[in-house]
């Protein structure tokens, strides 16, 4: 079965193998592996050692995205501007609204990224927000938005930035110390990095994250609290007993991205996107995104407009083709998602286009377009 959706993704043989063991998560062993892992991580969001720490939470990227908002943002005091262009800024939104924080959005298109000088415009007409919350690779549309464009506009205006990067992470480019203004950067264990689902990651700056005891309002949401656990504890430490054979997956994982390199993870990427979104046009459907737009993690297609034609169906008879898709979608307009990332090649992607093809056809779906 060949999976393109955008998370969980298709992982290595090698990767899923490293889950089939019993481990104690507080024995010697296993702390050197998820010390191991921590390192490795700050490295790969171009941390300093001594400045910034990786953080490790259970659960999905909600998670970690909503414990980032409760630490690093105060109930009161902060207030936090969202730039709106897919569903999950809209998740990001609802995230900090339920926290109790004060919110700005920001409404723009979902076809296209947000720009430095309406990031800009929007701080300039409000000097109480305190924080940008943005999303890096939007998986509801497939734009992405840069934080190395946005970074400097928020540094420049003196807030500072919390970026979702669940998405994003192990494939498109970020650097902490590059980016002075950012509080922390979260990911978790399912997307680019090729890994299994079920840890959340938020690499955070170690000064901003111990002066922000007591923001949180919640004990198991509290990075301020995470982060006093390796203080104490060492790194090899976990507040709660963490979801451990999913991190030795995730070591695992981090072997074969350092042996790809981010680089070409991210060229493949683009390749298996550039692949998917050409071959939809040449079978008669029509992406949503135009070619300039398009992010290299999701490309999302319109529906074809045949009376025929019912999402469940479709996903069902290309799922009997050995290829599956999301069955749900998240625009506003009826559309089906693809999954450009994991263990997947653009050789599978042009397989992914015939069996699209050849499942509309057994459907006797004419009007594509």
């Amino acid at each position: 079965m060949l999976l393109l959706i955008p998370g969980p993704v298709q992982t290595r043989p090698e990767v899923r193998a490293a889950m089939a063991q019993d481990i104690a998560p507080w024995d010697n062993d296993f702390k050197a592996v998820l010390t191991g892992i921590r390192a490795k991580v700050l490295a790969l969001a171009g941390g300093m050692v001594g400045r910034h720490e990786a953080l490790m939470l259970q659960g999905c990227g909600h998670f970690i995205m909503e414990a980032a908002i409760r630490t690093f943002v105060p109930a009161g005091t902060g207030k936090i501007l969202i730039p709106l262009n897919g569903t999950y800024a809209g998740r990001v939104e609802r995230l900090a609204r339920e926290a109790g924080r004060q919110v700005v959005t920001l409404t723009l298109p979902e076809t296209r990224a947000v720009a430095p000088e309406e990031i800009a415009a929007a701080l300039a007409a409000d000097p109480g927000i305190t924080h940008v919350a943005m999303v890096y690779s939007e998986t509801g549309g497939g734009i992405v938005n840069d934080p190395n464009l946005i970074g400097p506009v928020v540094h420049a205006a003196g807030r500072r930035l919390i970026l979702d990067a669940v998405s994003a992470f192990g494939a498109l480019p970020f650097s902490l110390a590059e980016h002075p203004e950012c509080d922390a950067v979260m990911f978790t264990s399912g997307k680019c990095l090729e890994a299994l689902p079920g840890i959340g990651f938020a690499v955070v700056d170690t000064a901003r994250v111990q002066a922000c005891a007591g923001n949180a309002g919640s004990w198991s949401f509290d990075l301020n609290d995470v982060y006093g656990q390796v203080l104490r504890a060492g790194p090899g430490s976990f507040r709660f007993t963490p979801p451990v054979q999913v991190l030795a997956a995730f070591g695992a994982a981090l072997d074969y991205h350092a042996a790809e390199g981010q680089p070409a993870r991210l060229a493949r990427y683009r390749e298996n996107s550039r692949v998917f979104h050409q071959g939809m046009r040449r079978i008669g459907l029509k992406p949503y995104l135009e070619e300039a737009q398009q992010g290299p993690i999701i490309n999302i297609i319109h529906q074809p407009p045949d009376p025929g034609f019912e999402l469940q169906r479709f996903v069902d008879e290309l799922k009997r083709r050995e290829v599956l898709i999301s069955n749900f979608y998240n625009t506003p307009t009826p559309t089906f998602r693809v999954g450009c990332i994991g263990d997947v090649t653009p050789a599978d992607m042009e397989r992914a286009v015939a069996m699209v093809d050849e499942t509309l056809a057994a459907l006797q779906i004419r009007q594509r377009a």
